[in-house]
């Protein structure tokens, strides 16, 4: 191989590691530490676990509970801020900063969507939805239970007028038979002195239902 080729090809590799070695040299002089603190823009809360990329990037990160990141990141950097609640920001680092560090106090904005009225059913079909209503059990009002009542009100007056038939009048014969066998020989009780028997009859006459035979 000629000279000439020989120092040619050597000359056209360190100018290329040269320029390799100015551009890395740029490229680390651009880097920085980027940190701060996110914060509400309504109460200057800390925002937690707030979301932290730099644009057209996979690089970023995530605030803590304090709302507080830090990362490496370039001059000239956009980097977006996002959090469920909050307007989305952006902020782009200074690109002829001196030093190799920049703190930010990043301040977000609450957002507010107003979603549309939503119903939730048990009833995932219009069928069912329909056999439920058809089949519904509708608790009583006030005045279905007032008609009940006066229901049954009636049935006992109508079963205090009505006659004994044959066998009850049976049954009340042999109750009073057995009785008389019972207190045979002996002075029958007398309710006279009975404190039950006189509160029965106090509250039948309070109720008005002592009735006096003439």
């Amino acid at each position: 191989m000629p000279i000439k080729t020989v120092f040619a090809f050597l000359l056209f590799h360190l100018a290329l590691s040269n320029l390799n070695q100015g551009s890395a040299q740029d490229v680390k002089d651009d880097l920085l530490q980027f940190s701060g603190i996110i914060v509400t823009g309504d109460s200057l809360k800390p925002v937690p676990f707030a979301n932290i990329l730099i644009k057209n990037t996979h690089r970023g990160t995530i605030s803590d509970f304090f709302g507080y990141f830090s990362f490496v990141a370039q001059m000239g950097d956009t980097v977006l801020f996002s959090h469920v609640g909050f307007k989305r920001n952006r902020f782009i680092i200074p690109d002829s900063l001196s030093t190799n560090r920049y703190s930010l106090i990043q301040v977000l904005i609450t957002d507010t969507v107003l979603l549309s009225e939503t119903y939730i059913y048990p009833w995932p079909t219009k069928e069912q939805f329909k056999m439920a209503f058809m089949n519904l059990n509708i608790p009583d009002d006030d005045l279905e239970r007032a008609k009940k009542n006066l229901q049954l009100m009636e049935m006992h007056e109508r079963f205090k007028s009505m006659g004994m038939d044959g066998s009850q009048n049976f049954k009340n014969y042999m109750q009073e038979q057995t009785s008389r066998l019972y207190y045979a020989g002996q002075y029958p009780p007398t309710n006279l002195l009975n404190p039950i028997a006189w509160s029965k009859f106090i509250e039948a006459w309070k109720n008005g239902n002592l009735t006096i035979e003439k």
